[in-house]
């Protein structure tokens, strides 16, 4: 039984929503996931920003970018945020000499984990995040395992579950829980799942991954307006680690937004004024070229369980207004 849940046996409706859960760990995805909307080209001042800001909100983790396979991916197209080279992350930080942890993304098969991960005792990293499709997940393992040797936190965040038979996710899940991974995250990657689907996966997920000592987290997007509902849904049932990002930035429909969650949680380690200046000062000044956020082909791609990336290339046209074209288009492909 959880800490929440007792409260709210116990000590009756009104305590159930003063208190707060301890264990619960937060995750700054602003940088990372926002980079999928501008080829994570961020200038160094708004990276430090959200760096700073999240130390001064108590935030536990920030997520720079990926470690992304420079053979794959060119530095021309691409900014220092996808590829978070051990120079670039230290131009940001310093040696980091604060409580908050900073982590990197793996994506699986697009990431050169031998050479680009560099030994904990190197890097000023904390942890490392395996993102995977399932037919991926022999390849996941591996850069989990060479993490784990490294040094370093780990978590899986497992992609588009939505769209996951279940012999195929227990299978995953039960292989996963198996690994030397640390957090197995349920990941809403098309913002497709209502609460009592959130409710039915993060109750699997936790049966695969408490009896190894495993945490389970949650990354949400915004798709039907729901990253932020289906997050608190996530927390009632058992995840102990949130992904969010400021102003919900993310890509396409955005994630849970980090100023309601840090509101919600009411654990006073969390600040919520540095988060606020920080969306005012240099979040907000990005939304009319970004273009994140809830958006009626977002809705349309999240409702069919479809990859946001169709509703991405329509929002960069000129016929981005016509959003009865956008939904023939996509029930056709169906």
């Amino acid at each position: 039984m959880t800490e929440l849940t007792k409260v709210q046996m116990s000590e009756g409706p009104a305590k159930r929503w003063v208190s707060y859960r301890s264990e619960i760990k937060v995750l700054d995805c602003t940088i990372r996931d926002g980079g999928l909307m501008n080829n994570h080209l961020f200038d160094d001042g708004i990276v430090k920003a959200v760096y700073h800001a999240c130390m001064e909100a108590g935030i536990d983790y920030m997520e720079l970018g990926y470690k992304a396979d420079k053979k794959i991916f060119s530095q021309d197209e691409y900014g220092s945020w996808k590829f978070c080279s051990e120079d670039d992350i230290r131009r940001i930080v310093g040696k980091n000499e604060s409580s908050l942890k900073l982590s990197a993304m793996a994506d699986a098969e697009r990431t050169d984990y031998h050479s680009d991960i560099l030994p904990a005792n190197k890097s000023v990293l904390d942890m490392i995040r395996v993102a995977t499709y399932i037919h991926q997940i022999p390849t996941a393992l591996d850069i989990i395992k060479d993490a784990h040797d490294k040094g370093y936190e780990t978590t899986v965040n497992l992609m588009a579950v939505s769209t996951v038979q279940e012999p195929e996710l227990d299978e995953a899940l039960s292989i996963l829980a198996n690994s030397e991974v640390d957090i197995v995250y349920l990941v809403d990657s098309f913002g497709a799942l209502y609460s009592e689907q959130v409710h039915y996966l993060i109750e699997k997920y936790l049966h695969f991954a408490e009896s190894k000592g495993k945490v389970v987290g949650m990354h949400a997007h915004n798709n039907q307006m729901l990253a932020y509902a289906n997050t608190i849904e996530a927390i009632i049932k058992g995840a102990n680690i949130l992904d969010a990002s400021m102003a919900g930035l993310g890509r396409g429909a955005g994630n849970c937004n980090m100023e309601l969650l840090l509101g919600f949680l009411h654990n006073p380690k969390y600040s919520l004024r540095p988060i606020l200046r920080c969306i005012q000062e240099h979040i907000e000044p990005l939304r009319e070229k970004l273009l994140w956020g809830f958006d009626v082909p977002y809705m349309i791609t999240g409702l069919l369980n479809q990859h946001p990336r169709a509703a991405m290339q329509f929002n960069a046209t000129p016929d981005r207004g016509d959003l009865v074209q956008f939904f023939d288009r996509i029930i056709e492909e169906e």
